[in-house]
């Protein structure tokens, strides 16, 4: 069995801090082993509160592998915090910038050195106000393309419930329950076959979010929404 794969010092003070955040909420992991134990993966997950990058790392972290967050360049630049995720190998998000591309480069060159890459296609955290993932950006569609990766797919549900960006609302109390279930990887294989081209991304993206939700709808044990009644990327501020 392989072992805890090596993070450094800057991933060590991340979990530091991360885990007895995270111990407001009771953890309940599904399919957890799905999660290659070595080599490069693209996890995609959506996004429901500002809590969920916390929650993920410390999920990733406890299954052995050291995430690496395409996360806006805030974070980054952000006082404190933004050194400790910069050393831990979070990777910057220039969105809208002649730097754009960047990020997807050091993403790119993340999985082609056997890291895993986490990612939140939305962007941000949806605005739908029951929680269903919105339409997302073309980036995740953009990795998991061009690279000979696992693209698993996993569905979180809880952490909005402790930390709710949508209503602007802090509950710790009573202790609620954070769901991650990882799906099965999900099979490019014909879509790589196709020239690259904006509808082919927009088809890989509706892809990767309809695996996304169909994990969600299993752990909500709900419908989700028609696509045409989801917000869209376009509607953040």
């Amino acid at each position: 069995m392989a072992g805890r794969e090596k993070g450094g010092f800057w991933v060590g003070v991340a979990a530091v801090l991360f885990y007895p955040l995270t111990w407001i909420g009771r953890r309940d992991y599904r399919h957890a082993e799905r999660i290659p134990r070595a080599g490069g993966a693209l996890l995609v997950l959506n996004h429901v509160s500002h809590l969920d990058p916390a929650v993920d790392a410390v999920f990733v972290h406890r299954n052995k592998r050291v995430p690496h967050f395409l996360a806006k360049v805030s974070v980054n630049e952000a006082p404190i915090f933004g050194k400790i995720a910069s050393g831990a190998g979070t990777i910057p998000v220039y969105r809208g910038s002649a730097a754009a591309g960047d990020s997807l480069r050091a993403a790119h060159q993340a999985l082609r050195d056997g890291k895993i890459v986490v990612i939140y296609p939305e962007g941000t955290i949806t605005k739908d106000p029951k929680g269903w993932p919105k339409r997302s950006y073309t980036g995740a569609a953009r990795l998991a393309l061009e690279n000979d990766v696992p693209v698993i797919p996993i569905a979180r549900w809880g952490s909005n419930f402790i930390l709710d960006g949508y209503a602007k609302k802090f509950r710790p109390f009573p202790r609620k329950s954070v769901v991650h279930l990882v799906g099965e990887p999900i099979d490019l294989t014909d879509l790589k076959k196709k020239q690259q081209s904006s509808a082919v991304l927009r088809e890989t993206t509706e892809l990767l979010m309809d695996r996304v939700t169909e994990l969600l709808a299993e752990i909500r044990g709900e419908q989700p929404p028609a696509k045409d009644e989801r917000p869209s990327a376009r509607d953040d501020k």
